[in-house]
Parts: structure tokens; C-alpha cells; sequence
């Protein structure tokens, strides 16, 4: 009876640790894309971009090239409040000839005299790292304005307009968005994250670097959606943060050491999104975000500069191997809106 009852105990056992490795075993899931197809007014384009270039220019338009990703969120969210909805829609459709090129696609495309290659080689050679990319190009063929990721549609209607009336040809876009701009859609708010200081030559370890002013629609959602989000703040706890009022004359220390101001730091690096952040760790600046970005990437790109991942690797191949990494562990990868 007892060694009957000793073989029965074992096989509970044996069972329980097979279901355990089981389950261990069991991968997780990336989920919160969104799949969007462009729009049907989007041009049909035979990817000859010289030949659109040209059509374009004789009807008195731009090319816009709209790099997209299967199932990316940030796609999703600006199609559908930019490229979908009014008035944005009609003035897009009446000032560009705008085309989808797939960022992984295989189509041939003929970007220029001396450039034929796929969609996916293109994106490549572009150093499209972020979807949506949308670039602008003139009556040359050349690249006027390049914009890495979601924008609102208030702001993305200042770009499209600094475009359509030619606004390239005398000032830059900085300056442009600086004077348009409204002011008056945020009051900057006070955050437990942030460190008061205006010598950032002095911060120890990463810092992160927030530009905010009145003209942000997005820094509400920032706050209260990517700041405020658990695993974020379990990601950022080794960084100094520190806000600063784009809009403010105040003088402040940059990270080298250097007598600027909040403004003339976010020209400097060109920061023409709110909330811009800028990421540096031992003195060097290390990653920019000048574009909203959801939970998880938020985190995951700070998680790379924390824990010193950079230094070894550069972000796409950290990206790739911390993916596996989680989705073998069984965690679920939320890339959604907060």
C-alpha cells in the first residue's frame, strides 16, 4: 500500500511539473496593432517617383510619400485623424498627390535616377526607423520636410500648409511653427516625476529632457497616459527628468556644459513635436523622441538607455532580441494607445 501510494505521489508530481513547464513554455502575444489600409483616394502610383514628381508639379501639388507598416497604431491614429477626417482630408487631397509605400513591401520602386529598389530596400536606405514617415518632396525630387511618426492633426496641419504655400523657400519649419502656432492648448502641469533644475551639466546617471510649451496637444495624454503607466515608470526610475518651457528665456546649463536657453536648446536639435524629449547618459545624446509614443515603446527606449544596452547595440537589434525575450517569457506585448 505504501509504495503504492509513494508511485501515485510521484506521477502527481511528475504531472504538476509537466503542466508548469507547460505553461512557461507557452508564448506570449503582441497585440494592439492596428491594420488600416490607406485610403482609396491615395494615388495609384506606378512607384516612377520622378514621373509623380513631375504630374505633381504640373497641377500645382506636392508628393507626399507616406511609409506605413502592417498593423502599426501610430498609422492607424493619424490616418484616421489626419488623412480621414475634415477638414484635413480635403486639403491634403487638394495640395498633394500622396502614396503608400509598405516599409517591408517587395514592389520595385524608382525613387530617383539613381536609386530602383524595393519598398522595404528603400525604407532601408532612408533610415525609416519609425512609422508613419512622411516625406515631402518639391518639383526637384529633392526631400523637404521629413516627419518620423504620429503628429495631432493641429500640428500636422501647420506642416502641410508650410509646404503647400511654399514656406520652405524663405524660413525654416522651426521658425514657421513657432510663429503659427497656437498657445493656448495646454497649461503646463506640475508632474512628482520631474527634478527643478537648470544645470543639466550637473545631472548624474541618464536624463531625460522634456520640451513642453502652450502649443502641445499631446502632453495631456503624455502625462496621463505614458508617464503615469506602470511599467513606464518601473523603466524610467534610474532617470533625472526635467521639464523644460520651450517658450522661456531663462537661462539654463545644456548637458556639455553650454549657456542656452529651452528655446534655443530645442532649435538646436530641431525638436519641432511636443512634447520633444531628448535622452542622454554619460554626457552624449543618446535617443530623441520627436513624436508621441505608446507604453510600450516609450519604455522599452528607455530601458535601452538605462540599462546600458546602447552601448553594444544599436536600438533596432535591442528591439528585436527584447521582443523574443518577453514573448518567450509568455508577456504579452501591448504596442496599443495607453
Amino acid at each position: 500500500m505504501v509504495q503504492f501510494k509513494s508511485l501515485g505521489l510521484s506521477l502527481m508530481l511528475a504531472v504538476v511539473m509537466l503542466s508548469g513547464q507547460a505553461v512557461s513554455a507557452e508564448r506570449g502575444k503582441i497585440t494592439g496593432g492596428a491594420v488600416h489600409q490607406a485610403p482609396d483616394w491615395f494615388k495609384e502610383s506606378f512607384l516612377e517617383i520622378v514621373d509623380d514628381v513631375e504630374e505633381a508639379s504640373e497641377d500645382g501639388k506636392h508628393v507626399l510619400l507616406f511609409f506605413q507598416l502592417n498593423a502599426c497604431p501610430y498609422c492607424d491614429r493619424m490616418l484616421e485623424e489626419s488623412f480621414e477626417t475634415e477638414p484635413l482630408t480635403s486639403y491634403i487631397q487638394e495640395h498633394f498627390d500622396t502614396i503608400a509605400i509598405n516599409v517591408r513591401g517587395d514592389r520595385d520602386i524608382a525613387f530617383n535616377e539613381e536609386t530602383s529598389v524595393s519598398e522595404k530596400e528603400l525604407s532601408e536606405i532612408l533610415q525609416v526607423r519609425a512609422t508613419p514617415a512622411i516625406l515631402f518632396l518639391n518639383e526637384e525630387n529633392k526631400t523637404i520636410v521629413r516627419v518620423n511618426g504620429y503628429r495631432a492633426p493641429e500640428r500636422f496641419r501647420q506642416v502641410l500648409e508650410y509646404i503647400a504655400t511654399k514656406s520652405y523657400q524663405n524660413t525654416k519649419l522651426a521658425d514657421y511653427l513657432q510663429a503659427k502656432l497656437v498657445r493656448n492648448v495646454y497649461q503646463l502641469r506640475n508632474n512628482d516625476l520631474f527634478t527643478q533644475t537648470n544645470d543639466l551639466f550637473q545631472v548624474d546617471g541618464p536624463l531625460m529632457v522634456i520640451f513642453e510649451d502652450g502649443s502641445c496637444y499631446d502632453c495631456n495624454e503624455f502625462h496621463d497616459g505614458i508617464l503615469a503607466h506602470e511599467l513606464v515608470r518601473k523603466e524610467i526610475k534610474p532617470f533625472t527628468i526635467v521639464r523644460l518651457n520651450a517658450d522661456s528665456g531663462e537661462t539654463i546649463i545644456d548637458p556639455y556644459g553650454n549657456e542656452t536657453t529651452a528655446g534655443e536648446l530645442s532649435r538646436k536639435y530641431e525638436m519641432i513635436y511636443r512634447p520633444g524629449i531628448l535622452v542622454f547618459d554619460e554626457g552624449n545624446l543618446v535617443r530623441r523622441h520627436d513624436s508621441l509614443t505608446f507604453p510600450h515603446h516609450f519604455k522599452e527606449s528607455m530601458r535601452y538607455v538605462a540599462g546600458g544596452y546602447y552601448k553594444n547595440s544599436d536600438y533596432r537589434s535591442y528591439s528585436e532580441q527584447r521582443t523574443e525575450e518577453l514573448l518567450a517569457a509568455g508577456i504579452e506585448i501591448d504596442l496599443g494607445r495607453p
